[in-house]
């Protein structure tokens, strides 16, 4: 009868510490799917590429799903499941770039790209995960163009006017010579007639 009560206490000890385990484990990994939206408000201008950038964790397979939202409707950008096809819609084809971590990176935004991004992490057991981004997009404001458009126009009115001046002057020193040249033929017309005379 000893060893019967030996071998009951050691299936104790290993039922213990096989629960202990399972909790642990249960414990360490979380349940469902977890996502993390580090930048929730993205301002960009005309034409340029931005990240809308997430991270996710999850025990099994994730399909991400990402949704435009703005004054102009609901469009669906792409879906795809890790490690498997990306299904991105026609009116985003060649401007969405994917990445593992469910962030897209869009390329050359307009202002119809501003509004809210809508990013849905689905587990294969059922569990979803929500985030939303808000891009805010600016035209951009050419005010250097502007001063270096009002410059040259400034000095362009300086150069026109420096030109009428030079032609003026221009003007004058040659009736100035005209006048000098007569007078010194009138000067030596009479030293020639006085010459005559003499």
């Amino acid at each position: 009868m000893r060893p019967l009560q030996g071998c009951r206490g050691q299936g104790v000890v290993v039922g213990t510490v096989t629960l202990c385990l399972a909790a642990g484990w249960a414990l360490q990994t979380p349940e469902g799917v977890s996502l993390v939206v580090p930048q929730p408000n993205i301002n960009a201008t005309v034409a340029q590429n931005i990240l809308l950038s997430v991270e996710y964790s999850c025990r099994g397979v994730a399909t991400i799903e990402w949704k435009h939202v703005s004054s102009w409707g609901t469009t669906s950008i792409v879906e795809w499941k890790s490690g498997d096809f990306v299904n991105i819609s026609t009116v985003y084809k060649d401007r969405v770039t994917t990445f593992e971590n469910g962030s897209i990176q869009l390329l050359n935004v307009g202002m119809r790209d501003a509004g809210y991004y809508f990013v849905t992490v689905t587990e294969e057991y059922g569990t979803n995960a929500y985030g939303t981004i808000i891009v805010n997009v600016y035209e951009i404001i050419y005010e250097d163009l502007h001063f270096v458009a009002v410059l040259f126009a400034f000095l362009a009115a300086v150069s026109a006017i420096l030109i009428c001046c030079m032609w003026l002057c221009n003007k004058s020193l040659h009736l100035f010579q005209k006048k000098t040249h007569k007078l010194t033929a009138s000067t030596t017309e009479e030293i020639e007639l006085e010459t005559i005379e003499c």
